[in-house]
């Protein structure tokens, strides 16, 4: 889904790529990108300068059956925007228990909830003895992942290494339950559709087509379609299925509206809402309005929300450019 945003001048565009068991190649890209598959999870590192050591750290969280890749094209350009501030940024792009490479990954045991998902998050943070991410950036299912992660920061537990983030961003993600009165059951269907077909299937085209004759839009059946992986002759999903369903039905049914009411000192959870999206009933944004909070007096977090305009539910793909002016000058405010 995300498109080739234009490199930016004056960063170095031959930068090491390194893949774990696999040999090294040169990119012309201006970043560095390496991935690695954990016992944990697998993800994706991004700088602007790799040979300077990193001052802060930014996780991002892709939705259901998504993936890191889905946040490259994004993720590059921020990093860009942020290589002029005293700062030296690392976005690690994770893909989430059954989804990407994470999908091939042994000891994400179930239940397939978001409180195990954002639990993994803190098992790769004390598995490879970082410090705590300073951001965390979550679209939709991610998001709700941002928020678990939050709050069981919150509670410690992870243990003492893992803290609370500075800034959460949650991107055009319902806080609360997604029930199916403010639901259009698209999702549904599609993960219904998706769990009546065997689990390899011809190929990536006759999976659009299929999808666009059952009545989905071109759009969703291309998408769908890039979550395919060979498989001998034919293709099967990126992602486990049955796994990413549960999490599906444990995104519908948690609640992080207490967070919000009462979000812990020293945190900022930024709300985007995509001005075109379908997923928010006016309630739910009155409700959100009514947290967003001034300065205060520090005793307490605080929330922002913010309308990306001209923008559907893919945020870093409808308006890439409106969602870095949004966040970029936030993530500049955190001081090396």
């Amino acid at each position: 889904m995300a498109r080739l945003i234009r490199k930016k001048q004056g960063i170095p565009s031959t930068l090491l790529t390194r893949f774990l068991n696999s040999p090294s190649s040169l990119l012309t890209l201006p970043y560095s990108t390496s991935k690695r598959s954990l016992r944990t999870l697998a993800y994706e590192e991004i700088q602007a300068n790799p040979n300077k050591p990193y001052t802060h750290t930014a996780f991002i969280l892709h939705g259901l059956l998504g993936s890191a890749r889905n946040w490259r094209s994004f993720s590059r350009t921020l990093v860009s925007s942020l290589s002029d501030s005293p700062s030296e940024w690392r976005m690690v792009l994770v893909d989430l228990r059954n989804h990407g490479n994470s999908a091939e990954m042994e000891g994400l045991d179930p239940p397939h909830d978001l409180v195990n998902a954002a639990k993994d998050l803190g098992n790769l943070i004390n598995s490879k003895g970082w410090e705590s991410p300073d951001v965390v950036i979550g679209h939709s299912m991610g998001g709700k992942v941002a928020l678990q992660f939050a709050k069981s920061c919150g509670n410690r537990d992870y243990g003492e290494n893992v803290k609370l983030p500075k800034q959460l961003w949650v991107l055009d993600s319902v806080p609360g339950e997604v029930t199916s009165d403010n639901s259009d059951g698209e999702v549904e269907k599609v993960l219904q559709t998706l769990q009546s077909l065997p689990s390899t299937v011809p190929s990536r085209k006759w999976l659009v087509n299929h999808m666009l004759d059952l009545g989905f839009s071109k759009s969703l059946s291309e998408w769908i379609g890039t979550n395919l992986k060979k498989a001998g002759g034919e293709e099967t999903w990126a992602f486990n299925l049955e796994g990413a369903v549960q999490m599906f039905h444990s995104y519908r049914e948690l609640s992080y509206w207490s967070l919000l009411e009462h979000p812990p000192k020293g945190l900022e959870i930024s709300i985007v809402r995509a001005e075109k999206s379908d997923r928010w009933d006016a309630d739910v944004i009155t409700r959100l309005e009514s947290l967003a909070s001034p300065e205060g007096d520090g005793s307490a977090g605080k929330i922002s929300v913010h309308v990306l305009p001209s923008s559907g539910h893919w945020v870093h793909v409808d308006n890439p450019k409106g969602l870095l002016e949004i966040m970029a000058p936030k993530l500049k405010s955190l001081m090396p």
